[in-house]
């Protein structure tokens, strides 16, 4: 019997995990609870103990209000400063898988192909190298039809491109425009698509938004070198617009399982 190797989990940005240390160090030093940090910032608790951990990058105006509450004459200011010189934010790598299946739920585009989270073994295999990278994507998918707790909720946005984008061969598609079918039966999970009606649907790359049990967002921007995690409020803002007007044009859900249903006739 094979043994499964377990993926490695990245690690966490240095730099941000430096300046969580220097707020949690000042902030115990006050002898003060991460609620009272939670309630002077206006976010959740939760957002606190990862921002301390190095898990989430922190705004100036949030490490403004906490320096000048901790009394610590700007040196968070400071160092946060140092940390995004020109402009530039931290670099910071999210372990993507993580969020994904923490999230209470995700919106994503993809104008190509289907999204990972969405496909059919046959489909996946195509862009998998090895079976350790396919057990990892089908494991990933487990997130939409867990028990033990609730499942995510997904809304897919698809250009009506993906339909017609043959992978693999005629057959895998079949299966793959089966298995859409199939998903969209689930309670949780909406797929549309998106049609192009004289101008493309979607200027920008494939994406996703995901949101956090607690309401707070992080993104994943796929790019031709690689793909981007971000927190950055100018990010989410942009991308969060964009899948807005998408959804706008997208074709409601009966719609869409017709227009599958056509494309699932042309691969049989």
């Amino acid at each position: 019997m094979a043994v499964r190797r377990q993926r490695q989990r990245p690690q966490e940005s240095p730099a941000l995990v430096a300046l969580g240390r220097q707020m949690r160090r000042l902030r115990e030093a006050k002898d003060l609870k991460q609620e009272t940090i939670a309630h002077l910032t206006k976010v959740s608790p939760a957002q606190v103990s990862r921002i301390e951990a190095g898990k989430k990058r922190a705004t100036r105006s949030y490490v403004e209000l906490v320096d000048n509450y901790l009394e610590a004459g700007g040196f968070l200011i400071s160092l946060w400063g140092d940390l995004n010189k020109d402009g530039h934010p931290v670099p910071i790598w999210f372990d993507w898988p993580q969020i994904e299946a923490d999230a209470v739920e995700l919106i994503t585009y993809e104008h190509t192909i289907v999204p990972g989270l969405l496909q059919h073994e046959s489909y996946a295999r195509m862009f998998l190298n090895t079976e350790e990278a396919v057990e990892a994507r089908l494991s990933r998918q487990g997130i939409l039809t867990r028990e033990d707790r609730t499942p995510t909720t997904l809304t897919a946005l698809l250009g009506e491109a993906v339909l017609g984008y043959m992978v693999g061969s005629a057959e895998v598609m079949r299966q793959q425009m089966e298995h859409l079918i199939s998903l969209s039966e689930l309670p949780n999970v909406t797929i549309q698509i998106v049609r192009n009606n004289g101008r493309p649907s979607g200027t920008g790359g494939a994406c996703v938004m995901a949101t956090m049990e607690d309401r707070s967002e992080v993104a994943y921007l796929e790019t031709i070198i690689r793909g981007i995690t971000t927190d950055a409020p100018e990010d989410l803002a942009k991308l969060s617009n964009a899948l807005r007007e998408l959804r706008a044009r997208a074709l409601p859900e009966d719609m869409s399982l017709d227009v599958i249903r056509k494309a699932l006739e042309k691969w049989t």
